[in-house]
């Protein structure tokens, strides 16, 4: 899909990305005992992140919306773009008789244009990767790509490959981003993407991938975020309260150098 937006050619270059990615559990805590997408926006807002990468983001919920008085009247990646992100793209990955739910990006930059590739393999496991493509000042494309793979290793495996191919098709010096939910708790990712070009932003810093899951005892390192053409400092994951009783993984944060 693509959209007319006005030119940012003339603006001041912008080299340092502010980026978030967050598993938002479709709005609930833990266990679904409470529904706190309200209480996640104000969160996620405090980050003043310029792009966030949203998995399990609800379209649209009839049943939910009838038994919620604090549901929200608009789609759930509308509801947490609000007035900080005037760009935002969704990915709808699971379709169900009541709604649907998928991949989101939320940009302070506009997005010149997205498209949702689905990487589902078999089954009941429906999952997208979601490529926007940035218009940030300085650079003539950035590209974001929004990931949740599946439970299954044979299906991570060739989503991974997916992955890999969609990333090699790209502008050879184009910036990239990769972040999301990998589901790797095997730490199998970097392998695949190595022949991609990109580096994972904790592995970089840490030697070793960030725990994320779950979110108020992070033990198993199933989220990530990759890059291509670009560095990264203070990679950060947000286990703290409010992040910790807010979904059941936990949010990382990087600033990314353009």
């Amino acid at each position: 899909m693509s959209v007319e937006r006005k030119p940012t050619a003339m603006a001041s270059p912008v080299n340092r990305l502010r980026i978030l990615t967050v598993n938002t559990h479709k709005g609930f805590t833990w266990m679904n005992r409470r529904f706190i997408l309200p209480e996640l926006r104000e969160a996620v807002r405090t980050q003043s992140s310029d792009v966030v990468f949203l998995q399990e983001v609800l379209g649209e919920n009839i049943k939910h919306g009838s038994q919620y008085s604090n549901w929200t009247p608009v789609p759930q990646y509308e509801f947490l773009a609000d007035s900080m992100w005037p760009d935002f793209a969704y990915g709808r990955n699971a379709v169900y008789p009541h709604g649907h739910h998928g991949n989101a990006l939320l940009s302070k930059f506009p997005i010149l244009r997205y498209q949702n590739l689905d990487v589902s393999v078999s089954g009941t496991e429906e999952r997208g990767l979601l490529h926007a493509v940035l218009d940030v000042p300085g650079h003539k494309e950035v590209h974001a790509i929004c990931v949740h793979l599946g439970l299954r290793e044979h299906h991570r495996q060739e989503q991974l490959g997916l992955l890999s191919d969609l990333v090699n098709r790209l502008p050879a010096g184009a910036p990239v981003i990769v972040a999301g939910d990998f589901n790797d708790w095997r730490q199998r990712a970097d392998r695949y993407l190595a022949d991609a070009g990109m580096h994972e932003a904790f592995v970089s810093e840490f030697g070793t991938p960030a725990r994320s899951f779950p979110a108020r005892w992070p033990l198993l390192c199933l989220d990530r975020i990759y890059v291509r053409n670009a560095t990264f400092r203070h990679p950060e994951v947000l286990s703290k309260r409010p992040w910790s009783h807010l979904s059941d993984h936990a949010p990382l944060a990087v600033e990314v150098l353009l």
